[in-house]
């Protein structure tokens, strides 16, 4: 296995991560002594959040110290994660657990821990990466409920309100990432987001396929409903900042078929007319994480691509050519093509 240290890996990233992320990243890779990755086996809580399909999901799972007498005293003596995600999910993990260790944290007490924190224990996240640190909160979260279920302890006698319905009930509005109109609505109100880049960034919801953003129900109607058409926003939170703006999907078309004797598309206009989709809407959007791709060669209905940056050592690669490279490719172009990677 090729060895990494800190600095030699800093510089093979594309984002401009902090020493610590760095570190912490390259530690739990590395399976160091103290770090984290793995699952408790009869844990005392466990939580997901997160879309293992589209590339980003958190196991979280915790062991408490009992105190017989009273659950509320339970400490936190173990901690474990399991990410499908990248440097920043991963590092983010390795925060949440240390934090929650170090402090010998009770379970109701590591709810006070917020997405902010884990970004400060990092020395900052990159701006569109700070939906990691949303995804271990919300992990935590739904752990906590677990061990209070478990305990018998009330949370909302306590005055916390957990939500743990909001992932099985309700609309799913943006379905690549299957979260709902109540979570969505929600962290609106709670992470003061006032535009689609702002719940993009927080907490990815629209920053997929983006066929969710402006769509009956989507999330403008949902920014509408809470802050209301004509609110003003107020001035933007450093907490949360905005994703750069990406391309607007292009519309749909009638897909044509690719037996070309057949079609009005010649087999040079369909390979042209991948290749601008891939420039025009995938590549942007793979740039945006520090990825892109090379187009290699279409025989038939088949895609040859090469993964460049972020994407070709991505642990989540397969999804990302499944969910969103042929994704596109067949609504837009036709139903069989199949993307390979090469």
């Amino acid at each position: 296995m090729t060895e990494y240290g800190p600095e030699s890996f800093a510089r093979t990233m594309a984002w401009e991560y902090s020493k610590k992320t760095t570190e912490l990243f390259t530690a739990a890779m590395q399976g160091k002594p103290g770090t984290h990755i793995g699952e408790i086996d009869k844990p005392d809580g466990r939580g997901e959040h997160g879309s293992i399909a589209c590339g980003d999901a958190l196991l979280f799972t915790f062991k408490v110290q009992r105190d017989e007498n009273e659950p509320l005293n339970d400490k936190i003596i173990e901690t474990k994660y399991l990410t499908f995600g990248c440097t920043s999910a991963i590092a983010a993990s390795e925060a949440l657990c240390c934090i929650i260790e170090e402090r010998q944290l009770t379970p109701v007490e590591a709810l006070k821990i917020t997405n902010q924190d884990i970004v400060d224990f990092l020395d900052g996240l990159p701006d569109q990466k700070i939906h990691c640190s949303v995804m271990g909160a919300e992990a935590l979260q739904a752990a906590v409920f677990d061990w209070a279920q478990k305990r018998g302890v009330n949370l909302a006698a306590l005055g916390i309100d957990i939500h743990p319905e909001e992932q099985e009930e309700g609309r799913i509005v943006c379905k690549c990432f299957t979260l709902t109109e109540p979570y969505i609505k929600r962290k609106i109100k709670e992470l003061n987001l006032r535009t689609i880049p702002d719940i993009a960034s927080a907490i990815k919801a629209g920053g997929a396929c983006m066929s969710c953003q402006h769509s009956p129900g989507g999330l403008q109607d949902l920014l509408d409903e809470v802050w209301g058409q004509e609110s003003t926003p107020p001035p933007p939170s450093t907490a949360l900042p905005l994703l750069n703006v990406l391309p607007e999907p292009p519309p749909k078309v009638n897909r044509p078929s690719t037996d070309f004797s057949q079609q009005a598309l010649s087999p040079f206009q369909f390979s042209k007319k991948i290749e601008k989709l891939l420039n025009e809407y995938v590549r942007p959007m793979l740039q945006r994480d520090g990825g892109d791709l090379e187009l290699i060669d279409i025989k038939d209905t088949m895609v040859y691509v090469e993964l460049r940056g972020t994407c070709s050592s991505c642990a989540s690669a397969g999804q990302t050519l499944r969910n969103l490279v042929e994704r596109t490719l067949k609504e837009q172009v036709d139903e069989r093509i199949r993307v390979i990677q090469v």
